[in-house]
């Protein structure tokens, strides 16, 4: 389910192709208006992108620089070092699982998708997932961009109906004793997972402790350990 913005974009050309090949095969005789303007988003912005670069309005390789900051960077960060004081600081703990919104604006962090946020703490016996099953609704101002499983059809469909068999797929296979909850975002409001604080951590420093939390864990689709995964955010 892992794909870079590129791929993503270029996949989505080839199957509108596949789909306009095929429509002219099974029905050669129809007239099809060429001008009508693709239905898959991933499309027209492809094709914006095309326009900004060839009118020399937009470096391609800045353009990828500034979209990994925001994926990677910026607001996967933002949101460990909420966690990461969640650990060290029972009263902020307290004070972020009663309001969400007020506490991460202690660190500056709000808007864009945080402005009602709620947050989820996991435990032995409960695990928290996040989705949007409408579209794509993310808490921008802690984790940065949705990431494109995220917003893909097939997670935001099989969260929900099979929550187990997602994580399985993850690489995160939970005991049968333990509670999936799954938790789905809107435009109003927006969830981030308080992950567990993983064994042996105990003589970490905060800034050490956010350094292991990834935005997956923040999801819900991952748990944190001592060691940060290659690749993930």
């Amino acid at each position: 389910m892992k794909t870079s913005r590129r791929d993503f974009i270029a996949n989505a050309g080839a199957a509108a192709a596949a789909r306009h090949d095929l429509a002219h095969a099974q029905e050669p005789e129809q007239e099809h208006d060429h001008s009508v303007v693709p239905s898959d988003p991933a499309l027209r912005v492809k094709s914006l992108e095309s326009l900004l670069v060839e009118k020399g309005l937009v470096d391609p390789a800045a353009l990828d620089a500034l979209v990994d900051t925001y994926q990677h960077k910026i607001g996967p960060r933002n949101g460990a070092q909420v966690v990461a004081r969640a650990w060290v600081d029972p009263a902020f703990r307290k004070r972020l699982l009663a309001n969400g919104t007020a506490a991460i604006a202690e660190f500056g962090f709000g808007g864009w998708g945080g402005d009602y946020l709620v947050v989820l703490e996991n435990t032995p016996k409960i695990h928290n997932l996040i989705v949007c099953t409408l579209c794509s609704c993310y808490p921008w101002a802690v984790l940065g961009l949705p990431p494109v499983w995220y917003k893909s059809a097939a997670y935001r469909s099989r969260a929900v109906i099979d929550p187990r068999g997602v994580l399985r797929e993850f690489g995160l296979e939970l005991p049968e004793d333990v509670e999936i909850r799954v938790h789905d975002s809107t435009a109003e409001l927006r969830y981030l997972v308080l992950p567990e604080r993983p064994p042996g951590s105990e003589k970490l420093k905060e800034e050490e402790l956010a350094a292991l939390v990834t935005r997956d864990a923040m999801i819900g689709v991952a748990k944190v350990t001592l060691t940060k995964p290659e690749g993930r955010p």
